[in-house]
């Protein structure tokens, strides 16, 4: 039974990636900032719930001391939470976006780092976008090529540098960025559309469950690996 950590997992995504971990057997996390919220979130699938906000370096602290107090490792680490703002573009609003889907990932990421060094097969799944892929927004085949969304893509595309960087230095362990596909979540209320969330979310499980044979290193959809 691995032991999972999945940020962000309240609602959308993370909650249905926790929700899967949870019914394939796997002792799961679940991450949120609200804690009324996540606490109902968790009970629903059986979940242990920590208090995590990736943008404060004290909540992501005491919520990894608790994961150590507790179990002592973790096997999966999946970094969910992240944010799309639609309002007027400046320095506040980019602030917000960078902190959430870039610096939270390495809080997050570096916090666990002492804990996935004590498992046996560590694994790191980063919920990022191929709205931050070089190769997809230059593409006019691609839907990304007329996406204008600069804070976001942006910081994914740093999600995903970050995912590059984390593989290298850490060459015991699988770590991936994955593009989730199009899914239809709060954060894309405003486009409509979109795929089921649970669909979205087995294709994070899926990487974030791989072999010793797995992936590590690469930006991915459920299709294979992307450019970036």
């Amino acid at each position: 039974m691995d032991i999972a950590l999945v940020t962000g997992a309240n609602r959308g995504i993370g909650f249905e990636t926790a929700r899967i971990l949870r019914e394939l057997g796997h002792l799961v996390y679940l991450g949120a900032r609200d804690a009324e919220r996540g606490r109902q979130a968790a009970a629903r699938i059986g979940a242990r719930f920590v208090q995590l906000d990736v943008t404060d370096d004290g909540s992501v602290a005491r919520a990894f001391a608790q994961i150590a107090d507790v179990d002592g490792r973790l096997d999966i680490l999946v970094n969910n939470a992240g944010v799309q703002e639609f309002g007027t573009v400046d320095g506040p609003l980019a602030l917000r976006g960078f902190d959430t889907n870039a610096v939270g990932v390495v809080r997050v990421t570096e916090a666990a780092l002492p804990l996935l060094r004590r498992s046996s097969s560590p694994r790191i799944v980063t919920v990022s976008s191929s709205a931050g892929s070089f190769w997809a927004v230059t593409n006019p085949d691609r839907p990304e090529y007329n996406l204008t969304n600069a804070v976001y893509a942006a910081s994914k595309a740093a999600a995903t540098m970050l995912t590059l960087q984390y593989a290298k230095a850490n060459p015991g362990m699988q770590i991936n960025a994955i593009e989730p596909g199009y899914t239809a979540t709060d954060m894309t209320a405003a486009f409509g559309g979109g795929r089921p969330v649970a669909d979205a979310a087995r294709a994070v499980v899926r990487l974030a469950t791989a072999g010793p044979d797995g992936p590590t290193g690469t930006l991915r959809d459920e299709s294979g690996e992307l450019g970036w």
